[in-house]
């Protein structure tokens, strides 16, 4: 289990810290298989998950959506047949927190467990 699984979101507000760029180096040691990307001069992690058939993709959604309401972080999830597409970024500060990478981890996580 990586160090940022085992984290919690913290509470988010305008003005927090956006993760420096050193510092997304060494988060994403822990999450090989996301990749920053930059959408409307906004740095996202994304990533998309394989799965055998639409209920499997829906169900893994569903994980997803029940973790970002427990730690109160909410990704954008794109559901189709066989793929979700998760996207995590913190909305107030218009870029990467620690959250995201948290999230992002607990996402790989739950996807693991599947």
């Amino acid at each position: 289990m990586t160090e940022l699984v085992k984290s919690s979101c913290e509470a988010c507000r305008t003005g927090a810290p956006i993760v420096t760029e050193s510092g997304a180096v060494e988060y994403m040691r822990e999450l090989s298989q996301w990749k920053i990307e930059r959408v409307d001069a906004v740095d996202q992690l994304k990533r998309s998950f394989i799965f055998k058939n639409f209920v499997d993709a829906m169900a893994f959604g569903v994980a997803v959506g029940e973790l970002a309401e427990t730690e109160q972080h909410h990704p954008a999830i794109v559901i189709e047949w066989g793929r979700v597409a998760i996207s995590w970024w913190t909305h107030k500060i218009h870029g990467l927190h620690k959250n995201d990478f948290v999230m992002a981890a607990k996402t790989d996580a739950i996807f693991n467990n599947c």
